[in-house]
């Protein structure tokens, strides 16, 4: 028979161990006391990209709301269609550009959006489409570093492809129809005969440069860690990341001939039970000043139009939506690609690996 003593330290133990059990569950995105709580998971890319949300929507949309902001990273288009076909949710908003915000419409995986809180009144109706708001404009570009190329690097794809002239160390990001597309045009492909991509070509001009390309990015952090540090001596990078260590003095050059321009679309994912949250987050950093906020600190393009009216003339005199770069760059035909990418990406995984 156990003694009051011991009887009392068994209850004390399983008061415990029940409250433990309740803490995880609330810190576990999907736990059961998790859906009760006003807290919205966030899906992002890390690095700077979190800092400037950070700044201009998580902390201002908790200020204003009540709702806490919790981030999970990196951003998946794998991530997102396990959650979809489990029911297991990490996380409740996220973000992707249009060719693959399109596949994740194709392929059924996301909410419609939520009109009963996203006011069509309040967001131009080129911003929304059927599952996803807009959220910024954004390119990748040839970028070099300036003391690499003392009399000039580097200023098209096919200068990029020219190992000869322009000797160095290669960086491309791992996109299967961003670098796909970047193939063509340097194997002489003008702009706007890009799509449909002619599949077979663009692999065959791959196959020149593969053997000089020493690594292939996958988030944007360490694009900025690999030319920042020398390890590449020229790269395929957002403009914003870019410009972010050109800001900080790097002695770097961004070339947007060629460039890719294309808006990422925000969106949750299909069967969230948090989804009411989410678009309340979408909602707000919908929103011309928040819009601005962020590509005050990133210069990103914003879709919005008022929210220019809260950025600064140098500011915007480094964004990718400047008519100059835009009439330099193309952009992804989301429409041809959304049906064929998971084959692109599978054949371009494959090439990659062989």
């Amino acid at each position: 028979m156990k003694s009051p003593r011991s009887r009392s330290q068994l209850s004390r133990r399983r008061m415990l161990a029940t409250a433990a059990g309740a803490a995880s569950a609330l810190a576990l995105p999907g736990g059961p006391v998790l859906g009760q709580t006003r807290t919205v998971y966030v899906n992002t890319w890390g690095g700077s990209w979190t800092a400037a949300e950070d700044t201009a929507y998580f902390k201002p949309f908790t200020q204003a709301t009540g709702i806490q902001v919790r981030t999970v990273a990196p951003v998946s288009f794998a991530k997102l269609k396990a959650q979809v076909q489990t029911g297991q949710y990490e996380w409740d908003a996220s973000g992707l550009g249009i060719v693959e915000y399109s596949q994740a419409v194709h392929e059924n995986l996301l909410e419609p959006v939520d009109f009963s809180i996203i006011d069509r009144n309040a967001v131009p109706a080129a911003n929304i489409k059927s599952h996803g708001v807009s959220s910024v404009t954004l390119s990748t570009c040839l970028v070099y570093r300036k003391d690499k190329f003392p009399n000039g690097g580097p200023q098209s794809w096919a200068d990029f492809w020219d190992v000869k002239k322009f000797p160095g160390k290669r960086c491309l990001y791992d996109r299967s129809f961003t670098t796909l597309a970047f193939a063509l045009l340097a194997d002489g492909v003008p702009a706007d005969k890009l799509y449909p991509l002619d599949l077979d070509r663009a692999f065959k001009k791959l196959d020149e440069i593969k053997p000089h390309i020493k690594v292939w990015w996958s988030q944007g952090a360490q694009s900025q860690q690999l030319i920042q540090d020398g390890e590449v001596d020229m790269i395929a990078m957002w403009n914003a990341r870019a410009q972010e260590l050109i800001d900080r003095g790097e002695p770097l050059e961004i070339a947007w001939n060629g460039a890719e321009i294309y808006t990422s679309f925000r969106f949750v994912p299909r069967g969230n039970p948090r989804a009411k949250l989410a678009w309340e987050y979408l909602k707000f950093i919908s929103e011309p000043k928040q819009e601005a906020a962020f590509c005050s600190i990133l210069p990103y393009g914003p879709n919005n139009p008022k929210s220019f009216d809260h950025i600064a003339p140098d500011v915007a005199a480094k964004l990718p939506t400047r008519p100059d770069r835009v009439k330099v760059a193309h952009q992804p035909d989301a429409e041809w690609l959304a049906p064929r990418l998971a084959g692109i990406r599978e054949r371009f995984a494959q090439w990659l690996a062989t």
